[in-house]
């Protein structure tokens, strides 16, 4: 009896450590390239898309020109088709579960012959990235935070210290701050209503000058309005064809002066002869208006001494030629 027990308890420890290494039949082998093989040994499961279908058989170490590389070789269950764009990873389910080789189901149709490589992706290390994180944090916290919780307690110190020296002041101040306040206060509630009142007459203003708009805004007014804006249209455009014209004749002027240039200096030059002429002879001129003027005034004194002069007057001797008979 005792016999049977332990054959029957050797029999069922087969069975278990078939059944937890994924050993119960036949497998196909496959193998995979890392650089990294944390955690990853012999009887490391694998998982596809989660599901265990094999485990790890051999971790060997290449050298490479790259640097030390490992060989992951494991088996899945025989039959088992891969696709060719699949990739397995280094991965742990949680985070206190052992590590896996996870494979992500490639979309393709075609599958990976039995003992080919299958591409591999690195995974990230997590404890290794939570170090990295806390060591961060470690100099966050000895770099920036530490000085910042000194300079808080320079700050507090300060104001304490502060409080202490100038806080009865500091209470007096806002006392008179807050009477003022009061102050303030009241005197804007007094001139509240009066703003209220100015307000309203303000508004009574604009009703009455709205009316007043109104009452001229006729219809009657509105087309004379728009009546003096045409004509001021109008003479716009008059003004303008003035313009224009004016230009024309500016430039018909030029150019009838430019055709005659040869006439106009003739003008000019017979204009200045004729003036030349007067001023060599104006003081002859000026002379004998002289005398004559002298003879008028001698004229008109002897008619108003003896008016009858003008019937009793007797030919003047021509004097020069008096002199020459005598001669």
């Amino acid at each position: 009896m005792v016999g049977t027990f332990v054959l029957l308890m050797l029999g069922g420890l087969v069975v278990a450590l078939s059944v937890l290494t994924g050993r119960t039949g036949s497998t196909d082998p496959y193998y995979t390239y890392y650089s990294n093989v944390t955690g990853v040994k012999f009887g490391t499961q694998v998982v596809y898309e989660g599901f265990p279908i094999g485990q790890v058989v051999s971790v060997t170490p290449e050298p490479s020109k790259g640097g030390m590389r490992f060989r992951v070789d494991f088996e899945i269950e025989q039959g088992w088709q891969i696709p060719k764009d699949s990739v397995v990873r280094i991965a742990a389910p949680g985070l206190l579960a052992a590590v896996t080789l996870s494979i992500s189901a490639g979309a393709g149709p075609a599958a990976l012959l039995v003992g080919s490589e299958v591409t591999s992706e690195e995974g990230g290390d997590l404890f290794a990235v939570v170090s990295g994180v806390a060591e961060k944090l470690g100099g966050l916290a000895d770099g920036s935070i530490a000085p910042l919780l000194a300079n808080v307690d320079k700050a507090v110190s300060s104001v304490n210290k502060m409080l202490e020296n100038d806080g009865e002041v500091l209470v007096r101040d806002v006392k008179l701050l807050i009477q003022d306040a009061s102050l303030l206060v009241a005197d804007i509630s007094r001139r509240i209503p009066v703003v209220i009142d100015n307000m309203e007459l303000i508004a009574a203003d604009v009703k009455s000058f709205s009316g007043e708009l109104k009452a001229v805004a006729t219809p009657e007014n509105r087309k004379l309005l728009e009546e003096t804006v045409a004509n001021l249209n109008n003479a716009t455009s008059d003004a303008r064809s003035a313009m224009v014209n004016g230009e024309k004749l500016m430039t018909a002027m030029n150019d009838m002066v430019t055709r005659n240039d040869g006439d106009l200096h003739r003008t000019i030059k017979d204009a200045r002869y004729v003036v030349e002429s007067f001023s060599r002879r104006i003081d002859a001129i000026n002379e004998n208006l002289e005398g004559m003027s002298r003879n008028m005034l001698e004229f008109s004194r002897q008619i108003r001494q003896s008016p009858s002069l003008l019937l009793n007057s007797k030919p003047v001797t021509d004097e020069a030629q008096a002199g020459g008979g005598a001669k």
